[in-house]
């Protein structure tokens, strides 16, 4: 038996971006994560060492996006790659980075990038 776990709009804000101005002053982003793993112990246990622990992907997603990176590709794949690496039990997992307001000189609510295993 199979569980799907979001955690959905994950507010952080941060300093991701190729523009000087975005690296100094920040922006607000969004994180949206969905993974699969197998949840049948959990299920019938009622235990949470069965289970996984969403507060500690929470955890490694506000880790990831506190690193600067210049793109968004680059922090969604260092999140799925931490993802994959302390949490062998999930089957797969995606991963999409949102930044409000991008500078691209018009009106735009967000860019975002989607990444998955």
């Amino acid at each position: 038996m199979e569980a799907k776990l979001k955690l959905e709009n994950i507010e952080i804000y941060a300093y991701h971006g190729c523009l000087e101005h975005e690296r100094k002053v920040g922006n607000r982003f969004r994180v949206d994560f969905e993974c699969v793993y197998p949840a049948l112990s959990a299920a019938t246990s009622d235990n949470l060492q069965d289970a996984l622990d969403y507060s500690q992907i929470y955890a490694l997603i506000t880790r990831e996006m506190a690193q600067s990176s210049n793109l968004l590709e680059n922090v969604t794949y260092r999140i799925l790659n931490a993802v994959r690496n302390e949490f062998p039990l999930i089957t797969n997992a995606s991963v999409t980075v949102a930044k409000y307001n991008p500078p691209l000189g018009g009106q735009v609510f967000a860019s975002s990038i989607t990444m998955s295993f």
